[in-house]
């Protein structure tokens, strides 16, 4: 924002034209008085950096992004809402801490609202940009706290994969599994399973601790042969047991792709999202799996034959409101894995899954996260 000098506010420390000065023999005539200067009129928002509309299509989205002070970002993130389906993202400003080791939130630096338009209609993008910059111009103008600017820009889904590939290096969890991204070279063990996997925009690299739980429960199912079932010749020629594994919010496929390689036999994986959707019918191409797992656009529930493992990797509270509808999708006897909990929220879940009639068996724990493996009764009746 403007500062005082910059918005033309002038102080009164340079002599008035006319004023006698110490010295004069004789005053001159006095000069007329100057008329008072008209009020500036406001300042119009700055316009927006200009967006190739050419270049839009699907797969490339409109990045809006404002600078604001902490306490305007609620009616910065408000104003975007209005044009975002998806919402806002905040970034708090950093500070360094530990003689540059750490970074702390720091209240004086500026934080930065994002949101994003799907580059579908350059018609309905022009509006909203316009739109955008209108409101926020009018809330500039009340000068309550410093915003900035609306920034656009564009960004493409294949920029984000490819700027996470560094990042991203072959992975082994447990003893045997291993995930290697397609981009990399892992030289196999004897034992190893490994998982070739392109993550995309969609949730589940393997880098989390929730899903280095859930692949670390499933290989300690895989060594008792309980995703083989009873049928474990078909698992050992690599066609899979008898065993039925549901996927609940897939992500990338990497927990359905994993029971597969150990072992499992039929896998369905379901996610509200179109992307993922999408990466995990990739990745199953990827590893060989595509005539065993299957994927679509849902959740539960399913309307399937009861599955005998239900893999869930979501956040407590889904979880806890879930837990009847994942209960359901078990046949007697059958587990489900469940991650994405917090500690704090561990005894939620429990409460949840107990009252939804499962039984508590085992659990796994990585930092502040747990993994809880739960069991259907035998008497328990499919609703």
């Amino acid at each position: 924002m403007p500062s005082a000098e910059e918005s033309g506010a002038q102080g009164g420390t340079e002599p008035k034209a006319g004023a006698a000065q110490a010295g004069d023999v004789a005053a001159e005539a006095p000069e007329a008085p100057e008329a008072p200067e008209a009020p500036e009129a406001p300042e119009a928002p700055e316009a927006p950096e200009a967006v190739d509309f050419e270049a839009l299509r699907a797969g490339v989205w409109v990045e809006l992004s404002v600078a604001a002070d902490i306490e305007a970002v609620e009616a910065v993130s408000e104003i975007l809402t209005r044009f975002a389906p998806g919402g806002t993202s905040v970034e708090p400003g950093f500070g360094l801490s530990d003689e540059g080791l750490g970074a702390v939130i720091d209240a004086s630096k500026p934080a930065i609202v994002r949101a994003y338009l799907p580059g579908l209609d350059s018609a309905a993008i022009r509006v909203a940009i316009d739109a955008a910059a209108t409101a926020l111009g009018h809330l500039q103008a009340f000068e309550l706290r410093p915003i900035g600017p609306l920034q656009t820009r564009l960004v493409r889904e294949e920029d984000w994969a490819e700027a996470w590939k560094s990042h991203f290096p072959v992975l082994r969890i447990g003893r045997r599994l291993v995930i290697r991204p397609t981009w990399r070279r892992h030289r196999k063990l004897p034992d190893d399973v490994v998982l070739s996997l392109d993550p995309g925009m969609a949730f589940g690299t393997g880098l989390h601790p929730t899903t280095r739980l859930c692949l670390a429960a499933l290989e300690t199912l895989a060594d008792e042969g309980l995703l083989e079932g009873a049928d474990a010749r078909r698992a050992n020629q690599g066609r899979g047991g008898s065993v039925r594994v549901l996927d609940v919010g897939c992500g990338s496929g990497i927990l359905a792709i994993a029971a597969g390689k150990l072992g499992a036999g039929e896998l369905l994986g379901v996610d509200t999202d179109p992307i993922a959707v999408e990466s995990t019918a990739a990745n199953a191409r990827l590893n060989g799996l595509v005539r065993r797992v299957r994927v679509r656009r849902g959740s539960v529930p399913t309307g399937e034959h009861p599955f005998d493992l239900v893999l869930a990797n979501l956040i407590a509270s889904l979880l806890v409101q879930l837990a009847e509808p994942l209960c359901r999708e078990l046949a007697p006897g059958g587990r489900i894995l469940a991650s994405g909990i917090f500690r704090d929220r561990e005894s939620e879940v429990r409460a949840a899954f107990e009252g939804a009639g499962l039984t508590l068996a085992r659990r796994w724990a990585e930092d502040d996260w747990v993994a809880l493996e739960a069991v259907r009764s035998w008497t328990q009746v499919r609703s």
